[in-house]
Formats: structure tokens, C-alpha cells, sequence
């Protein structure tokens, strides 16, 4: 991790060029010097500066190109301009391009001591707005972690045991189960909580384009790299990198992450040189790793490494009791974002939530609720408001009555006896409403309101 802020200068002038660097050394900066604009933008490919303090007019590229380049490979870093041929129009497209100063030789070395000084503010400042934009983000996302359960208590446990240590943790279960939310969970109660949480899905990228990714590349390091980019294990230096589906890496890519868990090293795409790194890595996974490497895809070294401390997350059929916690939690959440005020699900639909396989576990149940959420009319969101493959699986199920209020246990004795009478008599009359309302005393239209309380209204036509 940076000790001091690193600044380029970059000065034609020899003697201008030595004071400006000794000057800025003395202060306690790590500072390199180039006379040339080639020269400059070479150094930008090579490492990321914090400041970069540039003549205008230059040999090869001219200061304006090398505040370019600065914004493309690092947003917040901040560009001084210094000219003995100041322009109106100059000092315009300087700014434009977001420079921090606009400094006129001659000057006093005071002044660029101060200005410098704030340049480094501004850019410290839009690096902790981002970092606690992401934290903020985190924290929200930490708060959805719901389950009281006798496995989601295990997972909580491990997860504290760990989460101050700087090991590399393996987290082990189906798609679905929440694997990216516990590491952010991890990285939350760690030390690094206020650094950058990076997540990379390894499954989605291909072989050149997830390494390009991970470890940046240098220009034309491939058809396309038309300028060096700096890989996000860079850009997350100092905080906690999240791999998931760790086991689609192609085997080279596996190489160059062996290397970072060894060294915290590694090289960017076409790049010689090494760049050192402080991150925490998580891995997750869906698959048998273990039967990976006995086809030869998987490297053992790397599973050894990456498996130092895991965690398995249990698929939400092993872990019913969080359902109904799962379920108004996504009510809330989804009511809150639709603009819906649904305060309750009918005691049939809460049923058919607990009963139901959930071979998408969280994901889908999250999935179901906000469909629910989107086709329900009323305060109370019914059976009829899920899919028809979750109702399917047990009908006649009733729901736990300890997540129950007495007024919704009571209700759920009720429809329970209204949903037998009403389908019994569905039953005798091969579904005809008419005739079962007519056995039952009840016009046709309060038969079918006593059918859809119920929740068997697409039980008769």
C-alpha cells in the first residue's frame, strides 16, 4: 500500500525540472521527473500518480495529451499545468479536461507547494467519496443477510471468527444461496471495511478479457488495447476482492492468481513489470473443486491456497424456518420499491412458500415475492400471486403458526375450513360455481369472494 502520494513532473526545462523535483521530494512526496511528453505518457501506462505537475508545451505529446491520458487511466488523480505561454483558450480546455491549476511562470515555489498540496486533497477526497459510496452500498446490502436458523447461525459464526484475520476464504454452496453477500459480510466486519469491495463473476468473462480485467494490461497487449488500463486487484489495493464461480478460470489465469495469494504480485497482460498489491481475496463456488482438479482443470495448489478457511452456505430447503423471516423481508423491500402497501401474505400463501423445493433458493424466492408484489391488488398478497409452480407443490399445507399473529392464526383456521367447504362442494359439482353456490345458500358472487379469501378461486370457472 501507498506510503506517500506518488507525482510525475513534467518539465523540458533541466533546471526547472531538478528544482520542481527536489522541491516536492523535500516535502515528502515520492516523485519522479521526465523532460518529454513520450516519456510522460509512458510513465502514466506504467504506475498510476496521484498528481501530475506539466509544462504545456512539450516535446512529443504536449501537456494537454498527457492530462488526457491521466483521466483515462486514473479519474481522480489531478493534473497541474504550468506555462510561460498562457492562453485564455489554454487555460479553458485545461479545465475541461478537469485540470486541478493553471500555473504561469515565472512563480514562487510557495505556490506550487500549496497548490499541489490541495490537488492531493481533491483527489484523496473523490477516492473516499467512492469508498464510501461502496461502503454505504455494502452496509445496505449486509443488512438483507436474513435467517435465524441453526445453519445460517454456523455460517454468522464462522463468518466473525474470520472476518478479522486477513485469510483467503473459500465460500462453498449452490447458485442462489447468497455466497457475494457473505463476503461482503466478511469484508464488512473486517479491517479493511473502509477500503473497496471488488466482485468479478469469473464465469461470464472470457479467458484474455477476465485476465484484462483482474490484472489490467499494457497498450497493445492485444488487438484493441489501444492504451494500458490498470486491473482491478490494482484498483482495489488495500481492500478485499471477491472471485465468484472461481472454478470456470481457465488454468493460466489460475497461474496468476496462485501468485497473488503467494507473493501479492503479479504482472499486467503483456506487461514485465511486477506490481505489488494489498487484498484479501474470497473465492465462491457451485462446483466440486475437488473433482475439478482430478480432471485436470482446477490446480490443486491454487484449491489448497484459496481453500485456507471455508464456509458453506446451506440451499434454502435445509433452512425452512427462514422463510417466512426471508419473505417479509422481500415484501418490505419490494412494497417499498413499487410503491405497494402490502402489509401481510394470506395463511395459504405463506404455506405454499414453506413448502415449496426452492431449487433457485434466495434468489428465487426474492424473485416469486416481487412478481407477488407487482400483481396484487389488495393489502394481503394470496396464493393466486405467486407462480403456479410454487402453489402446486402442497396445496393443502398449513403455514408454521409461530411466525403467525393470533388475529392471522385464527384466519388461517377459518380459510383452512372455508377452502375445504368450498372445494368439496367444487368438487360434487365437477367445478360449476353456480350449482355449488346454490347448495351452499350463497348468491354467485359472494361464493366466488368466499373462494378467492379462500385461495382456491382458479379452483372453478
Amino acid at each position: 500500500m501507498k506510503t506517500s502520494a506518488a507525482i510525475l513532473v513534467v518539465e523540458d526545462e533541466p533546471d526547472m525540472l531538478k528544482g520542481l523535483t527536489k522541491m516536492l521530494s523535500h516535502e515528502g512526496y515520492d516523485v519522479e521527473g521526465v523532460s518529454t511528453g513520450t516519456e510522460a505518457v509512458q510513465r502514466l501506462d506504467e504506475r498510476v500518480f496521484d498528481v501530475v505537475v506539466t509544462d504545456l508545451r512539450l516535446p512529443g505529446p504536449s501537456g494537454m495529451d498527457i492530462l488526457r491520458k491521466l483521466k483515462e487511466t486514473s479519474p481522480e488523480s489531478a493534473g497541474i499545468i504550468i506555462t510561460g505561454y498562457g492562453t485564455v483558450e489554454s487555460a479553458v480546455e485545461a479545465m475541461k479536461l478537469g485540470t486541478f491549476d493553471y500555473i504561469s511562470k515565472p512563480f514562487d515555489m510557495q505556490k506550487v507547494k500549496i497548490v499541489v498540496r490541495n490537488a492531493l486533497d481533491q483527489s484523496s477526497l473523490l477516492r473516499e467519496n467512492r469508498y464510501l459510496k461502496q461502503k454505504l452500498d455494502t452496509e445496505w446490502q449486509v443488512e438483507h443477510i436474513v435467517g435465524k436458523s441453526a445453519r445460517m447461525k454456523k455460517v454468522f459464526d464462522a463468518v466473525e471468527k474470520v472476518a478479522p484475520t486477513s485469510t483467503t476464504v473459500l465460500l462453498l454452496g449452490e447458485s442462489g444461496t447468497g455466497k457475494e453477500l457473505i463476503a461482503r459480510y466478511v469484508h464488512h466486519l473486517s479491517p479493511r471495511k473502509d477500503k473497496l469491495f471488488m466482485a468479478v463473476n469469473c464465469g461470464v468473462l472470457r479467458e484474455m478479457f477476465l485476465e484484462s480485467e483482474l490484472f489490467g494490461h499494457v497498450k497493445g497487449a492485444f488487438t484493441g488495447a489501444v492504451a494500458s488500463k490498470r486491473g482491478l486487484l490494482e484498483i482495489a489495493d488495500g481492500g478485499t476482492f471477491f472471485l465468484d464461480e472461481i472454478a470456470e478460470v481457465s488454468l493460466p489465469v489460475q497461474a496468476k492468481l496462485l501468485r497473488v495469494l503467494e507473493e501479492q504480485s503479479f504482472m499486467r497482460l503483456g506487461g514485465t513489470e511486477t506490481i505489488k498489491v494489498d487484498v484479501r481475496l474470497i473465492a465462491a463456488t457451485n462446483k466440486d473443486l475437488e473433482k475439478r482438479i482430478r480432471e485436470g482443470a482446477f490446480r490443486d495448489d491454487l484449491y489448497y491456497r484459496l481453500n485456507v478457511f471455508s464456509i458453506q452456505l446451506p440451499p434454502l430447503r435445509e433452512r425452512e424456518e427462514d422463510i417466512p423471516l426471508l419473505a417479509y423481508h422481500f415484501l418490505r423491500q419490494h412494497c417499498k420499491k413499487l410503491g405497494k402497501h402490502v402489509t401481510e401474505f394470506s395463511p395459504n400463501a405463506l404455506a405454499a412458500l414453506q413448502s415449496y423445493d426452492w431449487p433457485g433458493n434466495v434468489r428465487e424466492l426474492e424473485n416469486a415475492i416481487e412478481r407477488g408484489v407487482i400483481l396484487v391488488k389488495g393489502d394481503r398478497l394470496s396464493s393466486e400471486n405467486l407462480p403456479s409452480k410454487i402453489t402446486s407443490t402442497r396445496t393443502g399445507a398449513s403455514p408454521d403458526p409461530s411466525y403467525l399473529t393470533y388475529r392471522q392464526a385464527k384466519q388461517a383456521v377459518l380459510d383452512r375450513f372455508n377452502r375445504d367447504f368450498v372445494c368439496r362442494l367444487l368438487e360434487r359439482h365437477n367445478g360449476n360455481v353456480t350449482h355449488a353456490a346454490n347448495e351452499a345458500g350463497m348468491d354467485r358472487a359472494n361464493f366466488r369472494r368466499l373462494m378467492r379469501n379462500a385461495d382456491v378461486a382458479q379452483a372453478g370457472q
